[in-house]
Formats: structure tokens, sequence, C-alpha cells
């Protein structure tokens, strides 16, 4: 009697083991049976939040050629990746100007800019003690008011090709520079137009077209 009984048991445990091997293979193999869960659909990515580029609309300018934007004399290559104007009262322009050592000097506004130049010329390029010229300036149709002017940061100024806050910097034939850069500005937003000079040429970009 004692004999039978454990053969009835080992017959249960082989069949128990089966069972699992079975259910394990069927697991690694990724079939699902009649009986079991439907199989899980992969999700659809979330869509890719747009880049935000610029607020140029805040001040009735609607863009005719979207950023980035690139313009090219003498060599130079100017693009503008980004551009935000801020009140320069504001807490966003505030704090960038503590941040990088920017004096807003009571203009109305400061314009806080991503840029990447390169030069694709021959000869050096650069904006130092040694060529003071700027190489690029902004116009947004306020000749009365002037045009708007890059400002000095200066917790910067003595790093050449600064990556943060750019002030003088010297590009080689085949460098590239990637940073950003303040402008003040205090007149009215007529158009938007980035102007670039290097090397006796000039060329000009229209981001927005004179309002008519």
């Amino acid at each position: 009697m004692m004999n039978r009984k454990i053969s009835k048991g080992k017959a249960g445990v082989k069949f128990f083991l089966a069972a699992a091997l079975l259910a394990g293979s069927v697991v690694q193999g990724g079939a699902v049976s009649a009986a079991g869960a439907q199989s899980v659909q992969p999700t659809a990515k979330a869509a890719a939040t747009p880049i935000m580029r610029d607020n140029l609309s805040k001040y009735g300018l609607v863009k005719d050629v979207e950023l980035p934007v690139t313009v090219t004399a003498g060599g130079l290559s100017y693009t503008l990746e980004k551009i935000m104007i801020y009140d320069a009262k504001s807490k966003d322009a505030q704090g960038l100007a503590k941040q990088y050592g920017y004096d807003l000097d009571g203009a109305q506004y400061f314009i806080w800019t991503k840029i990447t130049v390169e030069n694709k010329g021959t000869t050096v390029v650069q904006r130092n003690f040694k060529d003071l010229k700027n190489k690029w300036r902004f116009n947004f149709g306020d000749l009365s008011e002037g045009e708007a002017f890059n400002i000095m940061p200066s917790k910067f100024v003595n790093i050449e090709n600064s990556k943060s806050a750019l002030w003088t910097w010297v590009l080689k034939p085949g460098e590239k520079l990637s940073s950003y850069q303040g402008f003040l500005y205090s007149g009215k937003f007529n158009y938007f137009e980035i102007w670039l000079d290097s090397k006796g040429t000039s060329a000009t970009k229209y981001i927005v077209n004179e309002k008519k």
C-alpha cells in the first residue's frame, strides 16, 4: 500500500513538471493559446513637442520664413537658431542680465538669441581687439531709434569663443561655433532683417517683411 501511494505521488510530480515545462515553452516562443490573454500591442510614441524658436508674434511680427535662418557673406555663415524678445524690466530679462553680466542700460527690450557661425572662407574671421567691427546686425525697421545692438556680457568678456554668452571670437577656416548673444533695442517693430558684413561683402535676409 505504501509503495502504491509513493508511485502515484511520483506520477503526479512528473505530470506537474511536464505541464510547467510546456507552459514555459509557450511563453518563450511567444505563442498564445485560445484561453490565453490577447497580445499587447506596442503603444505609439508621443508626438515630439515643437521647439519654440521665437516669440516674434507677441510684438506683431509675422514670420515670412521659419527659423533657423542662415545668411552668408564673405565666407562667413551666420545662422539664427532662436530669438526671444523680452521687456527689459521683465523677470526673464533681469535674470539673464544677472546671470551673464549684461547692463540693460535703460533699454526698452532685451533680445536673447541662439546662433551658429561658421567660417567657410580661406582666412581668419574675428571680432575682437584686432577687428572691432560687428559682423551681423538686427534691424526692426524703426530708423529713428536705430538698430538693435549687441551688448557685452561682463562675466564672459575675457572668454574667447564662449559658448554661453558670445563677445570676442576668432574662427579659422572651417571652424564653427554655436553660442548665445544678447541685444538691446528701444524702438518699434515694423519688420525684422538680419544684416551680415564680412570681408567687404554684405548680405541681408528678411525674417519678417515690412508691414504694408
